[in-house]
């Protein structure tokens, strides 16, 4: 999957088949299906995916994943966020959408994920290359990251730029093109042996 395939999906507050909005601490169902080349999410009640979608749902043209979660209203309105988190970083890299930052938003996937933010709900292989699909626990927000395959040398100029963006922010007129250092990418990538699949040392 390309860089610029990387999105957001955001968990559905109503059920896509029947249109009724899901009930706080009720069971939805979820499953993702590739659709001219972009993946596609579906957020449906129990009682369609019971009647409706769970004979043959694997089946279906373009079928990726399925899981079950349960739903949880919006929390009230708070006062906006005004330092950087591991999560608000993760989000704005990848709407920055820059492959030098590969790196960085794979290790903050990954310390989210240790941190159960973030759950891994696939991993897809394509071309050679593993993406993991996950999902934010509190608001059912979906993340496709894709592997950038680090070597054990490269962790720790990553986990250096992780921690000046989280410091300082995502802030480009902070430095000018020419004398900014950019992020470290994974060249010549090479598994990550030392580390289990689907994570890397924070």
């Amino acid at each position: 999957m390309a860089i610029n395939d990387w999105n957001i999906q955001p968990r559905a507050s109503a059920c896509e088949a029947c249109r009724r909005a899901f009930a706080d601490k009720a069971p939805y169902h979820t499953f993702l299906f590739e659709e001219r080349g972009e993946l596609q999410r579906f957020d449906v009640c129990h009682n369609c995916w019971q009647t409706q979608f769970r004979d043959g749902a694997t089946e279906r043209k373009g079928f990726v994943s399925y899981w079950q979660g349960v739903y949880e209203a919006p929390p009230p309105p708070t006062e906006p966020i005004r330092r950087e988190t591991a999560e608000s970083l993760l989000r704005k890299l990848i709407e920055q959408n820059d492959p030098r930052y590969l790196p960085a938003t794979f290790i903050l996937a990954v310390m989210l994920e240790r941190k159960r933010v973030l759950k891994v709900k696939e991993q897809i292989v394509r071309d050679g290359r593993r993406t993991f699909i996950y999902e934010q626990r509190e608001t059912g927000d979906v993340f496709t990251i894709p592997d950038p395959d680090l070597k054990l040398d490269q962790l720790e100029d990553v986990q250096r730029t992780v921690a000046e963006l989280l410091e300082h922010g995502l802030n480009p007129t902070q430095s000018s093109p020419e004398t900014a250092t950019p992020p470290p990418t994974a060249t010549e990538p090479q598994p990550l042996e030392s580390a289990p699949a689907g994570s890397a040392p924070a």
